[in-house]
């Protein structure tokens, strides 16, 4: 009911109040109660209802209660512990709110039936004239019962995501885990524990992103679990198989933003070793550089910045040796190079540096005489692939 809409003239009269307590009396909570239980398993939600019959009569039976009293009082003035009851009770059930205000309109067409069919045609004015009691009385009802639904709803949702979160700190935790724990584990987060899962890591900087990502995510109905791992977001989701629409949208908008992204085809018992790639690739980004970091894109850089962070610096001698030529030069043999390490093909290099296939071929020639590493020996490739990533 719109509280905020005028309303009408005519309220009660002073010498209304001994008939309005006569039909009052008249009013039987059971048979109110046997009225709204014949109506309600027409509600969606409660068709069937998910809480026991006994009890939507035993909370049916204290609300017409509360809400006579309501009546003869002019209104409810006070909390009344049965609207408390059923908010939390029906929270906890899974009951719609939808469904649980429908329920409750139910309860003002019961009584103003039920008001109706006692009252003569004598009383007819004096039924109008209490309207808006009947209408603020239910009112009231309703909004303490909606206020305890959405507290519950509030308090299961912490609940969860507190129990959730501690089961992922378990999961990235615990260094091996029997399949117990991860079946046990598996069941909560309701996925399977051998499902191939994506998985995401962002950097301080990109979390935001990230986690409007999740959230849009989610409300497209795909679960997605998030956890801190050090500095980093890390986030899983399992993977769909076949031609799902929706799988490929998610992955296509995932490949858009700034994170490392990584499978863990495993699924939960290779997740902590795919939760630390998806972290280092994240690690990796150039300033500019835009989209995900996937495996293939950078596992070059990861190569890289392990051997130097172990104090193993791939290309010093290259470098050392290019030194000595000159600035032109160390710039044609390195573009020559580079071109041929990504197209692997002399003559795909040759077009896209709109030069000749002798001429490319002497230059990665001269590349190898200069630095002792040939570049179409693919041993010699994979450490400047390595050490230019």
């Amino acid at each position: 009911m719109d509280m905020n809409q005028p309303r009408l003239s005519g309220g009660p009269e002073p010498h209304d109040s001994m008939r309005w307590q006569e039909l009052l009396d008249e009013l039987d909570v059971e048979e109110l109660t046997e009225a709204f239980l014949s109506r309600i398993t027409a509600i969606p939600g409660y068709d069937p209802a998910p809480i026991p019959l006994s009890e939507i009569r035993r909370t049916g039976r204290l609300a017409f209660e509360a809400m006579v009293t309501g009546l003869r009082e002019g209104g409810l003035h006070e909390a009344v512990a049965v609207a408390a009851d059923v908010g939390v009770s029906r929270a906890r059930a899974g009951i719609p709110i939808t469904s649980l205000m429908s329920a409750i309109r139910l309860d003002y067409n019961v009584l103003w039936e039920a008001l109706t069919r006692v009252a003569t045609p004598e009383d007819a004015t004096l039924v109008v004239r209490h309207t808006w009691i009947v209408l603020d009385t239910v009112d009231e009802y309703a909004g303490q019962t909606q206020r305890a639904f959405i507290a519950e709803r509030e308090r299961m949702q912490d609940e969860a995501f507190s129990v959730r979160q501690g089961l992922l700190a378990e999961l990235f935790q615990t260094p091996e885990m029997t399949d117990e724990q991860l079946r046990t584990i598996a069941g909560e987060l309701e996925i399977s524990p051998a499902g191939p899962l994506i998985v995401v890591g962002a950097e301080p900087d990109e979390m935001p992103a990230l986690r409007v990502f999740i959230a849009e995510a989610e409300r497209a109905g795909r679960n997605v679990f998030s956890h801190h791992r050090g500095d980093a977001l890390i986030a899983f989701t399992t993977q769909l198989g076949g031609t799902d629409p929706k799988r490929d949208a998610f992955r296509r908008n995932l490949l858009t933003i700034r994170v490392g992204l990584t499978d863990a085809d495993m699924g939960l018992r290779g997740l902590r070793q795919a939760a630390n790639i998806a972290r280092d690739l994240a690690r990796v980004f150039r300033s500019g550089e835009h989209g995900a970091m996937t495996w293939k894109r950078g596992w070059a850089r990861l190569a890289n910045r392990s051997l130097i962070l172990a104090g193993h610096p791939v290309l010093t001698d290259v470098t050392a040796a290019l030194s000595s030529c000159t600035r032109a030069e160390r710039s044609r043999l390195e573009e020559s190079v580079r071109s041929y390490l990504r197209t692997g093909s002399v003559g795909d290099s040759a077009v896209e540096l709109f030069c000749h296939r002798n001429t490319l071929t002497n230059r990665l020639r001269r590349f190898a005489e200069i630095t002792g590493i040939d570049p179409t020996v693919p041993q010699d490739a994979a450490r400047l692939v390595v050490g230019w990533a």
